[in-house]
């Protein structure tokens, strides 16, 4: 019976991982089910090539696909030890969660709720500003070794990341560049960091991703990661240099804001087929 309820609450874990946020919808993940085990693997096939040249978006994505499945691990009562792959230089096999039964955790209720509102919601937010506390409050939530997320609460560099985001989204504009990515005045911003950019770095940053997402969502408000500024080398590297002052290696910008009361809930993005997305 036991194992019944773990092989059930296993597969209940990645299909709740597998609602995680992707570069572009592209949901880059591949899962292998054992005992008391899940691999998460990354699926190159859906890399795009012409804005993700390096595979960056790839494991990212991937990264906030496995705090996800932490997190929904722990909420079912199946805690998660994460062992991560040796040589993420040749990703494909990126970690394994190992589980162990036990009871939901204390927080399991809110989580589950996160996970099932969690959505990439592009429309335009409110004027209302969020306030700089609340920026702050919400960067100090990511966790992952070697992230940090930095709220851009001084006019000077938040203006040059605006101006940045909105040139990396102009050449992008025809046909690659997502909808709701410029930058409007009362927007709050974010940028997760990383020591490194390699695979493992990307991995980090995408659980960072994710950790910051739950807890905006938590507190009522809206995300959008702007991906074209990081997958523009050129302003990239500007962010880099010119705000950044080389010290930390950007990984993600990220708009903040309220949404209007009383919106309609948007139609959630398809999935791909569960059976599409398990190894054997």
């Amino acid at each position: 019976m036991a194992d019944t309820r773990c092989i059930v609450e296993t597969r209940r874990v990645v299909e709740l991982a597998c609602a995680a946020p992707s570069v572009r919808n592209s949901q880059p993940w591949l899962w292998r089910l054992g005992d008391h085990r899940i691999e998460l693997h990354a699926d190159q096939s859906r890399r795009l090539p012409l804005t993700d040249p390096r595979g960056r978006g790839v494991i990212l994505s991937c990264g906030a696909a496995l705090h996800h499945a932490r997190v929904a691990a722990a909420a079912l009562g199946l805690p998660a030890q994460v062992e991560y792959a040796p040589d993420l230089d040749r990703p494909s096999h990126l970690a394994t969660l190992h589980l162990t039964p036990g009871e939901p955790s204390a927080l399991a209720a809110a989580d589950l709720d996160a996970l099932a509102k969690r959505c990439t919601d592009r429309r335009r937010f409110t004027a209302w500003p969020v306030p700089d506390e609340r920026l702050a409050t919400l960067a100090s939530t990511a966790s992952a070794p070697g992230t940090q997320v930095l709220p851009l609460l001084d006019i000077g560099p938040r203006l040059r990341v605006e101006l940045l985001v909105n040139r990396a989204v102009d050449r992008q504009e025809h046909g690659h560049s997502p909808r709701g990515e410029h930058v409007e005045g009362s927007d709050g911003l974010l940028v997760l960091l990383t020591e490194r950019d390699d695979p493992r770095a990307w991995l980090s940053a995408g659980e960072a991703l994710s950790q910051v997402w739950l807890a905006a969502t938590t507190d009522g408000l809206s995300l959008v990661p702007l991906s074209c500024v990081i997958e523009d080398e050129e302003t990239r590297s500007e962010l880099h240099r010119e705000v950044l002052g080389g010290l930390a290696e950007p990984q993600l910008v990220i708009r903040i804001g309220w949404q209007q009361i009383g919106r309609s809930e948007l139609r959630r993005t398809g999935r791909r087929a569960f059976s599409d997305i398990l190894l054997p």
